[in-house]
């Protein structure tokens, strides 16, 4: 795929994607096939559509379409010639009627003069690995902000972050990426208060990572698992273990489970370890695989699992007997890579300079799928709301953190080669995010939805 110039060469906009097409795409592909098949022109929704395509001159492309659960328009994502385009429209419910409630799912990334709340002189945690300003990278992925359609999210004020989780525990759980998030948050309030570290994690970034700001009785960490689930390493025929993992989906990971009761809010995330191939297990059998190629398995796909994996931990958190009633279970949605010609270790690159516009070639191959994923979580977060509105008493609560399309956008804002290469081998990180950077947006939302959420005492069970 060849990389396109950055000095104000015009994209090629694809027919459904530009804004004078969109009601011509629209008639074409979802009304015009409609009349078809009520004049008998066509009887099946397929071939109607086929002929709508070809009308409009193009060949028809792989269209994944889903609902968001919390939305009223359909989100439409386009995918022709193995090229994924996205058409990230569909935002809704801009706002609650009479609150401040701001939905910040869709929107678009504009300038932003004022620049982060933090730098890499002002926080001393931050990490070597994600501090690409001091590796050569060019700063201007500092100065944007994310523009919800509709409202305002403004930046995260560390004075008002710590006001609103006074007395309580939080949690980051999940992947690297998770750990990132705690890395953007420790940065933003050690603004305001200097943390003291309380559990250290483990010397290759895994374990527990927990830090308290004692002024204000705030503890929060991140706890690294896989899958969410316990996964196991699969043993070869060496008696060694491959890449390959035993996922339990019936046992969360213990990690994150034995601490759990003492947390008010819980934020989990992941998929990243399922692209690769995996076992699915429950009640001590296999019962599904990823990728395996094993006939005597079910094939989950990546979207299944992420599903299954996501469902065990609501699952797990909405029957915790000595958890607190107020417990708050956040799933922040999946975000792609943007590894362009390659992966880690193969010469690829992410050195996009500005955000894409909306209608950008995607390049990484994990772009198209992260909108399934992202509908898989979402869906799972509705099912397990459902679920506990029928258990007496309950006051969980389960919530998202959408950031899927605001970080499709920032291929900008990735390390890439800026950053201290000794702790990974020399490998081009085109996945996590640098600090500060567009990660910090997720706090933001985080916060908001903190603000938004009337919970109780956080001493009350």
């Amino acid at each position: 795929m060849q990389q396109r110039s950055e000095a104000g060469e015009e994209e090629e906009k694809k027919p459904w994607a530009s804004s004078k097409s969109s009601a011509l795409f629209a008639f074409f592909v979802v009304v015009l096939p409609a009349l078809m098949i009520l004049a008998g022109v066509s009887h099946t929704p397929a071939t109607a559509t086929g002929l709508s395509w070809a009308m409009l001159g193009i060949s028809r492309p792989k269209v994944l379409i889903f609902q968001d659960p919390s939305a009223k328009d359909l989100v439409i994502v386009a995918f022709a010639h193995h090229s994924a385009s996205c058409v990230c429209s569909g935002a809704v419910h801009k706002r609650r009627d009479g609150g401040s409630f701001c939905d910040a799912s869709a929107g678009r990334w504009v300038r932003d003069p004022t620049g982060p709340a933090y730098t890499s002189l002002t926080c001393p945690t931050l990490p070597d690995s994600k501090n690409c300003h001091k590796y050569g990278k060019d700063p201007g992925h500092f100065h944007w902000r994310w523009q919800p359609d509709g409202c305002d999210l403004p930046r995260s004020s560390p004075e008002l972050f710590l006001a609103a989780v006074r007395g309580r525990q939080l949690a980051f759980i999940g992947d690297s990426l998770a750990r990132n998030q705690m890395e953007s948050l420790l940065c933003l309030l050690s603004q305001a208060e200097t943390p003291t570290k309380v559990l250290a994690g483990d010397a290759d970034g895994g374990g527990v990572l927990e830090w308290r700001f004692p002024a204000h009785g705030f503890t929060f960490m991140a706890i690294t698992t896989r899958f969410l689930a316990r996964g196991e390493a699969v043993v070869g025929v060496d008696g060694k273990p491959t890449a390959s993992f035993d996922v339990h989906l019936d046992e969360p990971d213990p990690a994150w489970a034995s601490r759990l009761r003492g947390l008010d809010y819980a934020v989990f995330s992941g998929g990243n370890w399922l692209f690769r191939v995996n076992y699915f297990s429950e009640g001590g059998r296999r019962v599904g695989c990823s990728g395996c190629n094993d006939a005597s398995l079910a094939d989950f796909g990546v979207a299944l699992a992420v599903r299954r994996v996501v469902r065990a931990a609501l699952e797990a958190t909405a029957r915790c007997g000595d958890c607190k009633r107020g417990l708050v279970a956040f799933v922040r949605t999946y975000t792609p890579s943007h590894f362009e010609h390659g992966s880690w270790f193969d010469g690829s690159y992410c050195n996009r300079t500005r955000p894409w516009e909306e209608g950008a070639e995607a390049a990484s191959w994990d772009q198209a799928i992260g909108w399934e994923l992202r509908k898989a979580q979402i869906e799972e977060v509705t099912r397990a709301r459902k679920t506990t509105a029928t258990t007496s008493g309950s006051r969980r609560r389960f919530e998202v953190l959408d950031v899927t399309k605001a970080m499709m956008l920032r291929a900008d804002g990735h390390p890439g080669w800026h950053y201290d290469k000794r702790s990974a081998g020399g490998a081009n990180d085109c996945l996590h995010w640098c600090l500060p950077g567009p990660i910090d947006m997720w706090n933001d939302v985080l916060l908001h939805k903190i603000s938004d959420i009337s919970t109780p005492s956080p001493n009350l069970r």
